[in-house]
């Protein structure tokens, strides 16, 4: 091979590095990351203050969501204790947002998520609890959060209970994140903990915000 191939060969190979260089220079595109599942919808729910939370508010957070009810006996106390060691993990990060809803608004009404909340000794600006209706908490948990089978949907929703341990991931556009995490399971917790700060780090706007504004597949 003559010299003057050779160094032909050399500057298309800069030129390509430097043309990717330039491309993903700033981005976040280079990295290796968590898939995207789904994407937050829009919704109207009523926090444990009586204050409007919609999609909005989640947007430049990264959030973990999940479902309890405030008289469970069973998984929801062990779900939120672990929960409440992502929320001491996390607290002090501005960007950061725990989302929990009701899957018994019946009887967990603001007034009664202001009671839990203050048992649990948490920022409600860091940690919000959600109350709405029963029907379109429902929705949202399995069309967005993927936290149940969305084929529970054509049963009557006075006969639907959602009892999960499972927590979804929501990262700074709306984007649900790698897949649910099994909130009983300190493995899983460690995971979750990890793929936080995986989010903390990419920059907003990295991809639409995908919450019906702007694109409605994610990618």
């Amino acid at each position: 091979m003559s010299k003057k191939l050779v160094a032909y060969l050399l500057f298309f190979v800069v030129l390509v590095l430097a043309f990717y260089f330039f491309l993903f220079k700033g981005t976040d595109n280079w990295k290796t990351k968590l898939p995207v599942i789904s994407y937050v919808k829009p919704f109207h729910f009523t926090t444990q203050d009586g204050l409007v939370f919609t999609d909005r508010d989640m947007l430049g957070k990264v959030c973990v969501v999940e479902y309890f009810f405030t008289n469970c006996k069973g998984i929801c106390p062990r779900m939120n204790a672990n929960m409440k060691t992502i929320y001491e993990a996390f607290k002090n990060e501005p960007n950061f947002m725990i989302v929990s809803h009701t899957c018994d608004p019946e009887r967990d009404s603001a007034a009664r998520l202001k009671v839990y909340a203050d048992s649990m000794k948490i920022d409600t600006q860091k940690w919000v609890l959600l109350t709405g209706r029963k029907d379109s908490l429902y929705q949202i948990a399995r069309s967005a959060y993927l936290l149940d089978d969305p084929k529970n949907n054509v049963e009557k929703i006075e006969d639907q209970f959602i009892h999960t341990q499972f927590f979804a991931l929501v990262d700074k556009d709306g984007k649900v994140r790698a897949q649910v995490y099994d909130g009983l399971k300190q493995t899983e917790l460690d995971r979750l903990k990890k793929d936080i700060g995986t989010l903390l780090a990419e920059k907003a706007g990295s991809g639409s915000f995908v919450n019906g504004i702007f694109n409605n597949n994610p990618q």
